[in-house]
C-alpha cells in the first residue's frame, strides 16, 4: 500500500502538526549542520501556499525525559525562521496551557515550534495520554521525520493513530521512494558499498542486501571481521571474533548466489594502538595479509580504492552506508573520501545514507553531486535491512 502524500489530502486552511526530524548537530549552542531543516522546507512550504497554520514538533539530542537547557529546540526555530524569512514562534514545552494556547493563536501562514518532545517520558514510551494532549492542537498529523521512523514513539506512531487525518511529507516520501526503489527495483548493476566499525550493527543489512546486489564492497573496521574469520592476522585492529561464524556464511551466500565480494587488498595502518583516536599517526601502507602484529589497520588503501573504482565502473545503482576508515582522524580520512568521489561520479543513480556517511560526503564537499542522501541513520539502516519501519506502519493503518 503506498503512503498517501500532503498534496493528494485537502489541508487547506487546516492547523497541521508537522513531526520533523531537528535534532541536529550543536556547538555552543549554534548549529552545526541544518541539513535536516533544510530538507524539511519543501512540506513546511507547501503547508503554507494552502494558508495552513504549523505546528512543528520534533526531538533533539538525548533528553532523558525530562526539560534539559541544552536540548531546547530554540536554535533551530531560530534557523528555520532565517531560512523561511518568517516569524517560527517558540512554544514554552510542547503541552500544557501556554502552550495550547499559542497553539489555539496560531492564524494562517503563522508557524510555532513546540519544545522538544523528548522532555517528557511519554514521547518515548510511545505513550497514548502524551500523544492525546499533543494532538489535540491540531487537525492534521504530518509525518516527515524519517530519521525516527524506526522508533515506536509517541510522535511517530500514537500521533498518527489520533489525528482525524494523517499523511506523509515531501522529505518522508522522498526517502521512502529512494530507499525503496534501490533496494527492491534497482538498475543494475546494483553495487552496496558497506563500511563502519561492527559487522554487528550491519548484519541485517548485509544478509538483506545479498539477495539483491550484484557486488558487494567491504571497508572500515568490519573488513577485519572477515579477514579474521579467514585466518589473516589484522594486528590489534577492531575484529569482532563471535561474528566470524557470520562474516563466513556471508561469504559462502555470496559465492552461492554470484554476489562479487569485495575486502580491502590495502590498508594504512598505525602502532600508535594505545593513544587516542586523534592523537594516532599512520606509519605506512601494507597488504591485508602482512599487518603487523603491534598495528591497526585505520583506513583502506590507494590500491582497494582502486579495486572498489573498478567494481563501481559500470554501477548503474550504489548504495553506500558506513565510512572507509577512522575519518574523524584527518590522517586517516583519505580512503573515504576516495570512495566519496567514487561513487559521486557513478553514471547512475548514488543514494548514501546511515551512519556518519553523509557526514564524509559533506567533508568532501560531495554532497551537491549524490542522487540522494538519506536523512536518517538507523531508520536507513533498518530500512535497508528489509524491516517496516513503525512510522510508515502507522500511516498505512491511519490511511487505510
Amino acid at each position: 500500500m503506498a503512503l498517501i502524500r500532503i498534496d493528494q489530502i485537502d489541508v487547506a486552511g487546516k492547523k497541521l502538526l508537522i513531526r520533523v526530524d531537528y535534532n541536529v548537530p550543536l556547538k555552543d549552542g549554534e548549529i552545526t549542520d541544518d541539513l535536516r531543516i533544510r530538507a524539511s522546507l519543501p512540506t513546511i512550504e507547501y503547508a503554507l501556499s494552502k494558508g495552513c497554520s504549523l505546528i512543528l514538533c520534533s526531538h533533539l539530542g538525548k533528553a532523558k525525559g525530562a526539560p534539559d537547557a541544552k536540548y531546547s529546540l530554540a536554535p533551530a526555530a531560530k534557523r528555520l525562521s532565517e531560512l523561511l524569512g518568517r516569524e517560527v514562534k517558540m512554544a514554552p514545552d510542547c503541552l500544557g496551557e501556554a502552550t495550547k494556547a499559542m497553539a489555539a493563536a496560531l492564524k494562517p501562514g503563522e508557524i510555532l515550534m513546540l519544545e522538544n518532545l523528548r522532555f517528557h517520558p511519554g514521547e518515548t514510551a510511545g505513550d497514548m495520554d502524551f500523544a492525546k494532549d499533543v494532538m489535540s492542537m491540531a487537525e492534521v498529523y504530518v509525518c516527515d521525520a524519517f530519521g525516527t521512523a524506526h522508533r515506536p514513539h509517541a510522535s511517530m506512531v500514537a500521533f498518527a493513530k489520533l489525528a482525524k487525518q494523517c499523511c506523509a511529507g515531501f522529505l518522508l516520501m522522498k526517502e521512502w521512494q529512494f530507499l525503496g526503489e534501490a533496494v527492491e527495483a534497482p538498475q543494475r548493476p546494483f553495487v552496496a558499498v558497506s563500511g563502519g566499525a561492527k559487522v554487528s550493527s550491519k548484519l541485517g543489512v548485509l544478509k538483506n542486501l545479498l539477495t539483491k546486489v550484484d557486488a558487494m564492497c567491504i571497508g572500515g573496521a568490519m573488513a577485519n571481521t572477515f579477514l579474521a574469520a579467514q585466518g589473516y592476522g589484522v594486528g590489534k585492529s577492531l575484529v569482532e571474533p563471535d561474528l566470524f561464524e557470520a562474516a563466513l556464511e556471508i561469504m559462502a551466500e555470496a559465492k552461492k548466489r554470484g554476489v562479487g565480494f569485495y575486502l580491502p587488498v590495502d590498508f594504512i595502518i598505525s602502532k600508535d594502538a594505545d593513544k587516542p583516536m586523534a592523537e594516532m599517526q599512520p606509519c605506512g601502507q601494507v597488504p591485508f595479509a602482512a599487518i603487523p602484529e603491534d598495528a591497526v589497520a585505520l583506513d583502506v588503501g590507494p590500491v582497494t580504492a582502486g579495486l572498489f573504482a573498478l567494481v563501481m565502473d559500470e554501477a548503474k545503482t550504489v548504495v553506500w552506508n558506513g565510512p572507509m576508515g577512522a575519518f574523524e582522524n584527518p590522517a586517516f580520512a583519505q580512503g573515504s573520501y576516495t570512495v566519496a568521489h567514487i561513487v559521486a561520479g557513478v553514471r547512475g543513480l548514488s543514494i548514501v545514507g546511515g551512519g556518519d556517511t553523509d557526514v564524509v560526503v559533506h567533508q568532501a564537499g560531495l554532497a551537491d553531486k549524490m542522487a540522494f542522501i538519506s536523512t536518517g541513520g538507523g531508520a536507513s539502516l533498518e530500512f535497508l535491512e528489509g524491516k517496516e519501519l513503525p512510522a510508515f506502519a502507522a500511516l498505512k493503518e491511519c490511511q487505510s
